[in-house]
């Protein structure tokens, strides 16, 4: 059994394609029957080798939310990405593509397509980005996180698996929240907020916060994953807090292991939007103060509108957060009838087999009958 995987782009598509890789070794399927296809200077050029998995480079580069002359080069880019994923496609003979989005997804998607390979979508985030649309026609099978991705794929296509935290996140939920708190030398007496904003982070909420730390500081204590891009203004902030302020900040500019821990020593989460969200803070019950990004298209909106809509988040907007923050989290960190709400309705929306769940789905289109009938389809089509 073969597996071609195609998820670039942000973590929240890499990382839920990693958990259901790690489900699929453990299914059977061996490392060496497992090929990423990607791009350079993309995280996956480094999470993928880390993981122990052969990762393929093509031509490409994003052509949406570009400038035009930028957009013109990089769809000649992925035009011979096309040629180049073709040849990874003949020699490797894989019996599935798996893809989660990424503006790389579509050449490797054509290729796969013209050699009768079956094609599997998993879709991280409520609404499809402009990738994943395009490849929806060709694909067997659309796995979602949610429900609410109906208004968005064909209904005899989709499937919903939930989203695949990855295995090292969600085996801090065996933590106590002591244990977690002690991780990052914090008391069990406050309440406790976990910031960030991703792995470049998130300038807005960054800044926001640096300006309400004075205030929240008094009340709760902070854990603050900035990303790199502002990294030096929040470490140079933190210098400037009072030493018995600092004692309740934890500022960092990326964890890795630690993210698990985090989440379970927290009460709150201020975050953006992304695909991750509708799966970490259901996994651990956290309550979510939402900051969609303003220019992240609409998919951002949809997702903090999910979970709006079903009572774990709140949301807040980028133009008037520096107003907002510290009102709404104090309002919901020191109301422990309302955190309660949102959390019960949090937990309620975890999936925690999604991964399995995705693997089996991706296996039960990679069997030589589903590989037979997608040529087949092809054949008539092209008729």
């Amino acid at each position: 059994m073969r597996i071609l995987v195609c998820a670039g782009g942000t973590g929240g598509g890499i990382y839920p394609a990693l958990a259901a890789v790690t489900e699929l070794q453990a299914l059977g399927v061996g490392t060496d029957d497992i090929l990423w296809i990607g791009t350079k200077g993309e995280m996956e050029e480094t999470l993928v080798p880390k993981a122990g998995l052969r990762l393929e480079t093509i031509p490409g580069g994003p052509i949406v939310g570009v400038p035009l002359r930028t957009r013109a080069r990089n769809a000649m880019r992925l035009a011979r990405g096309i040629g180049a994923a073709s040849g990874h496609v003949r020699r490797f003979r894989p019996n599935v593509m798996f893809m989660t989005g990424g503006y790389m997804a579509a050449p490797v998607a054509v290729a796969a397509r013209r050699q009768g390979v079956p094609i599997v979508i998993y879709l991280p985030d409520v609404e499809p980005g402009s990738s994943i649309r395009f490849v929806v026609p060709m694909a067997r099978r659309i796995a979602c996180t949610t429900a609410g991705s109906a208004a968005f794929v064909p209904e005899e296509k989709m499937v919903v698996t939930g989203y695949p935290v990855r295995p090292e996140i969600r085996a801090a939920r065996s933590l106590s929240r002591a244990e977690a708190l002690a991780a990052f030398d914090l008391t069990a007496g406050r309440p406790t907020l976990f910031v960030f904003g991703g792995s470049r982070g998130a300038r807005n909420i960054n800044r926001a916060l640096m300006a309400s730390l004075p205030h929240l500081l008094a009340e709760a204590q902070v854990i603050h994953v900035s990303g790199t891009l502002t990294w030096p203004e929040v470490e140079s902030n933190a210098t400037t807090l009072p030493e018995e302020l600092r004692a309740y900040y934890r500022p960092y500019p990326y964890l890795h292991e630690e993210m698990g821990p985090a989440f379970r020593a927290a009460d709150l989460v201020l975050a953006r939007a992304g695909a991750s969200m509708l799966g970490e803070c259901p996994a651990f019950g956290l309550p979510a103060v939402l900051v969609p990004l303003t220019f992240a298209w609409r998919y951002q909106k949809v997702n903090a509108d999910y979970l709006t809509q079903h009572g774990a988040a709140v949301q807040l907007i980028d133009e008037t957060l520096a107003e907002t923050l510290l009102p709404t989290v104090r309002s919901l960190l020191f109301n422990q009838a309302k955190l309660s709400q949102m959390a019960a309705a949090a937990t309620a929306l975890d999936r925690p087999n999604a991964a399995v769940e995705l693997a089996r789905v991706i296996l039960a289109e990679a069997t030589p009958t589903a590989r037979a009938a997608s040529r087949l389809a092809q054949e008539r089509t092209s008729c």
